[in-house]
């Protein structure tokens, strides 16, 4: 599942809203905000993406994600390490210390926030 930057902007303001109308997606838009017919489009492309989908009220449409920011978030990160790091984590996780310059001390913190993350109970899907 891929989005473009527009469909993506699109989206980043669904899941906030979590669901709406078009005005109301524009408005959430910064100055310059896009045309409504813009948005109108990207919803419909969404939609064919099974991304988004709408309720009817007569001609008034509601539109709301059918895919989380969470999944979208994980099914683009795990791209991101497949396509650009040979699926390593590992790897993925040296380029971003090595480019965020870390030092040993914040690499210690980061590996201790982990560690109590994969202590916790799994949420159940």
């Amino acid at each position: 599942m891929q989005l473009t930057k527009a469909e993506e902007q699109v989206m980043q303001i669904l899941w906030e809203l979590e669901s709406g109308l078009v005005k109301d997606i524009r408005d959430k838009f910064p100055d310059p905000k896009p045309a409504r017919n813009t948005i109108s489009t990207v919803l419909r492309v969404l939609e064919k993406k099974n991304i988004v989908a709408h309720k009817a009220y007569g001609n008034v449409h509601v539109y709301y994600p059918l895919t989380s920011k969470n999944e979208y978030s994980k099914t683009q990160l795990f791209g991101l390490i497949e396509n650009y790091f040979n699926n390593s984590f590992p790897a993925m996780a040296s380029f971003f210390a090595r480019e965020k310059d870390m030092t040993v001390k914040e690499l210690e913190e980061l590996l201790e926030d982990a560690k109590k993350e994969l202590s916790k109970p799994k949420k159940s899907k």
